[in-house]
């Protein structure tokens, strides 16, 4: 049948303009939207000059541009109509208006919506406004990709100003995924200024954000100039830093400014809290960043938060200005009050269902009853809750508080600082010290269950089997439990607690009175059964085969055959720890099973035999740790010694490898293959790397982060070449080591470092020393020095200095560092752990007192009497408000010509109630 005019074909000519090439003959294929279901895209494009044979009609009815090309009076079927565009976008715009199905995504969106915005196709541009409203309003892995966020961005900044909109929601809602992108420095500043103001800006924390726009500003620095950088970091809620964080980044010039122009830091904020509240905008920028969107809050190492800062960052932001609640506010700001019983409590409170993981960690001013109140109205969906080094409360009364206000939490970690007094491992004098929990006591009521299944409790010395027991009957669906350096707990206690909770499967006791009960419970007959497993090998499977992780490190009075019997079961262990332990070879021999990751033999019998025999049977083994077995050196054993590094090297790939006693330049060589992925070594007493095995240790493991090194070789090269060369390392230790060594070892820059540990190896070191160290190593956190003896009392000066971001400073065997005294190093707000040891006595005899003051953070002190310029230390009493976890004070016999000889250390800790004193023989 003859076509009418309404019918009538025409013939469009599309040519790429960017492929245009004069000298290359044309090569044109001929297609027609009549087949366009049958089109074969990637065959097509193949040719540069496509002719499409279309609808007149169809495409007057969709697209403007066509309309006035074609309209009107054009009636010649023979002329070609000539377009110049991308010849993939064009097609996919064709397909469309005819009937295909348009795919858009995150990588062609753009050149369809230009396209399609260029030929006037509003059908197609309603679909990619759709489709693009639809991706950016997905909450989950993002589905479109940072760089096309961005090229959206640039093209709605140059015509559609919703597009910049949709993407600066966009981008400000998923910042946290931004800042992992490669090109997250590529972000243009605008686009990257924006979002940072948007209300729906999410970060974990302000640290976070902090890090990121420093990072940016790195990749920037060419094209941003300071007064941009300054308007950058002005978003930065300085008060809400980690203390540690914004002592460290001091050095930034930008940030220092705006740091400067700010009433409030982090340290005026805890001390001096009324400077910070002089206006409406100054409490506004108290408030922790919430958002319906955040999913994990990270608040560790604020010493700053407080229950009312929770408060305030959970009240909307209108109620917050109202002259009334604003006084409020102030009021408990600054007097420190409790929120309990406070008519506060009442108030109106915003609710973030996403948010359900919070990390509270080294918040001493943060009362966890009260955070807890406020977790439980604010935040109903947390399942996870991390609070280490949090001292003032009652276990048993924190964890039924948190199951009664919490009730969908699941991963519950209350790490503290494990005791330095371990009772089974040292000869106590003294000690007030409660006994080793005597039997159970009989519970009258049975708690309703909770669904914790992760339960962390290291460290607190306030557990007993009175609590163990109310843990399994609260936790029924309990499968990880740690109580290392619970040293109150006691074997039958554990073993009733294993006998309950079936599902347990990991297991830290390490430093505990775990012992033959214990294993027994594991061992037992009246284990529950796998009776899936039991099912296909036609046996009862115990509950011993359920274990995936065991770290018994430090634990005594374990037989050998009992233990030998569970790792006979023990087929889908994957960590295992027996540091410290009689283990002898036959419990490695008989280790069942393939799956072993971690395994940890530090200070034990076990022969080379044994070991081999345990990697031949687990090729998955990526973490080993051997430090003083000298088994491994026993004469005659040289044939097995080389097969066990033969087998780590052809089977295993090592993330961590800790050795001593026959560990060789040769045994590095056979773990070649294993190692080129290490990020830990540590070789202590009894190896020897030697001058070629440290040259090569660099090419062999390249991306190191860790170094460890005991009574090894050392020598300038060595060491500037290992730090030259390992750009990743972030840990360095060097103890006891032979070798000549000078200020030259320390004069590259190592601006990753973050730990750096000299035990006799740096007796040159003058004051200049520090200095240049201070600044090739300038982001330490963790500085120790032993036997710099040419050291004196500027040295503190130098110290706070250099590194105002410390959170651990050990000085032993110093000069005359503390000879005047003890000032200086206050100005390290941060400081977590200081050891001050034979540095000259002249510390003050109310240095504890001084040093609880003002140093909030302060967990851990270590002191000699030697040290004190009265000839003791005063223990002063202390209040809730400190995050004292322990001292230890050591007392030599003598100490003439220059020697000193250790008598006994008296050890002071506070278990959020009362301050427990022990004394014992050794020098903790």
């Amino acid at each position: 049948m003859a076509l009418t005019d309404d019918d009538a074909w025409v013939v469009l000519k599309c040519i790429d303009p960017d492929e245009s090439n004069p000298n290359e003959v044309d090569d044109e294929v001929q297609i027609s939207t009549a087949d366009v279901y049958t089109w074969n895209l990637s065959s097509i494009l193949q040719h540069r000059i496509l002719k499409v044979k279309a609808h007149r009609n169809r495409l007057i009815e969709n697209s403007s541009y066509f309309h006035g090309l074609l309209g009107g009076n054009f009636r010649d079927p023979d002329v070609e109509v000539l377009i110049q565009w991308n010849r993939s976008t064009f097609l996919s715009l064709l397909a469309s208006l005819f009937g295909s199905p348009l795919d858009v995504t995150s990588q062609n969106f753009l050149s369809i919506f230009e396209g399609a915005l260029y030929f006037g196709m509003e059908m197609i541009l309603s679909q990619c406004k759709m489709w693009l409203a639809k991706a950016l309003s997905i909450i989950g892995v993002p589905s479109v990709q940072l760089n096309d966020l961005v090229s959206i961005w640039e093209f709605g900044s140059e015509l559609l100003d919703y597009l910049r909109e949709l993407c600066t929601s966009y981008l400000a809602r998923n910042f946290v995924w931004a800042l992992s992108c490669p090109s997250f420095g590529d972000v243009p500043y605008d686009l990257l200024l924006s979002t940072i103001k948007h209300p729906h800006l999410t970060v974990d924390s302000e640290k976070q954000l902090c890090d990121h726009l420093l990072v940016w500003i790195d990749a920037n620095k060419e094209c941003c100039t300071e007064d941009l950088c300054i308007t950058l970091l002005k978003q930065i809620r300085i008060s809400l830093l980690p203390l540690w964080f914004a002592a460290g980044k001091n050095t930034y010039q930008s940030l220092s400014m705006c740091s400067n122009g700010s009433s409030c830091g982090a340290l005026t904020l805890l001390k001096q809290p009324l400077t910070c509240l002089r206006g409406d905008g100054d409490l506004l920028n108290l408030k922790i960043r919430l958002t319906e969107f955040t999913q994990r809050v990270d608040l560790a190492g604020c010493p700053q938060i407080t229950p009312v800062v929770l408060l305030l960052s959970t009240l909307p932001s209108s109620f917050i200005l109202e002259p009334l609640t604003r006084n409020k506010i102030v009021q408990l700001l600054t007097n420190h009050e409790s929120l309990r019983g406070n008519s506060c409590e009442l108030w109106s409170r915003l609710t973030f269902e996403a948010v359900h993981e919070i990390d509270i960690s080294n918040c001493p001013m943060l009362h966890l009853e009260d955070a807890v109140e406020c977790f439980s109205k604010s935040f109903p969906s947390l399942r996870k809750l991390k609070a280490a080094n949090c001292l003032r409360f009652r276990t048993r009364k924190l964890l039924q508080l948190l199951v009664d206000r919490c009730p969908l939490l699941c991963d519950i970690d209350l790490t503290v600082d494990v005791s330095p007094v371990i009772i089974t491992q040292m000869s106590v004098t003294e000690s007030s010290f409660g006994s080793i929990s005597s039997p159970l006591p009989v519970l009258r009521s049975r708690p309703l269950p909770s669904n914790i299944t992760k339960l962390t409790l290291e460290g607190l010395i306030d557990v007993t089997d009175y609590d163990l027991q109310r843990i399994s009957d609260i936790c029924v669906s309990l499968t990880y439990i740690s109580l290392k350096g619970c040293i109150l707990v006691s074997d039958a206690g554990i073993s009733s607690l294993l006998c309950s909770c079936l599902k347990l499967n990991s297991i830290v006791a390490c430093d505990t009175c775990f012992g033959q009960q214990s294993i027994l419970a594991l061992c037992s007959l009246n284990a529950c059964y796998d009776h899936v497993a039991a099912k296909h090998i036609k046996q009862n499977i115990l509950q011993g085969s359920n274990l995936q992780m065991l770290h018994i490190g430090g634990c005594k009075g374990i037989s050998m055959m009992s233990l030998s019997k569970l790792m006979s079961q023990a087929y889908m262990l994957k960590n295992l720890c027996l540091r410290d332990t009689e283990v002898v070879d036959d419990c490695l021999f008989n280790l069942g099973g393939s799956s072993l990751e971690v395994l940890d033999v530090s200070n034990t019998k076990v022969s080379a035999a044994a070991m081999a025999h345990v990697i031949g049977q687990n090729p998955g083994l990526k973490c080993l740790k051997a430090r003083g077995c000298k088994n491994l050196l026993q004469q005659g054993s040289k044939t097995e010694n080389k097969n066990l590094y033969v087998e780590l090297g052809k089977l295993c790939k090592l993330d961590e490898i800790s050795v001593g006693w026959g560990f060789s330049f040769l045994s590095l060589e056979d773990l070649k293959p294993a190692v080129s992925f290490l990020k830990e070594i540590e070789v202590g007493l009894g190896g020897l790397l030697g001058h070629d095995g440290l040259k090569r240790l660099p090419l062999t493991c390249p991306l190191l982060e860790s170094i460890v090194l005991y009574f090894q070789v050392i020598s300038d090269d060595l060491i500037v070449n290992m730090l030259e060369s390992l750009r990743h390392l972030k840990s360095l230790a060097l103890c006891h080591c032979l070798g000549e060594t000078s200020s030259l070892s320390f004069k590259v820059s190592m601006p990753n470092l973050r730990k750096l540990k000299l035990e006799r190896v740096a007796p040159w070191m003058r004051n200049a020393d520090l200095i240049s160290l201070s600044q090739n190593c300038a982001n330490l956190i963790e500085l120790s020095l032993l036997g710099c003896r040419l050291l004196d009392s500027e040295s503190q000066k130098i110290i706070s200095r250099g590194w105002p971001c410390l959170t651990s400073v050990h000085l032993e065997e110093c000069g005359q560092v503390t000879s005047n005294g003890v000032e200086a190093l206050f100005d390290c707000h941060a400081l977590e752990d200081v050891l001050l040891r034979h540095n000259g006595s002249g510390i003050q005899k109310g240095f504890i007192g001084d040093a609880v003051t003002k140093l909030p953070m302060l967990r851990k002190l270590s002191l000699d009497i030697c040290d004190a310029k009265g000839g003791e230390f005063d223990i002063p009493e202390l209040d809730d408000k400190h995050f004292l976890n322990h001292v230890k004070i050591a007392r030599c016999k003598s100490r003439n010509v220059g020697a000193s000889v250790h008598r006994e250390t008296l050890v002071l800790m506070w278990d959020g109630k009362q301050i427990i004193r022990t004394q014992v023989k050794e020098r903790v």
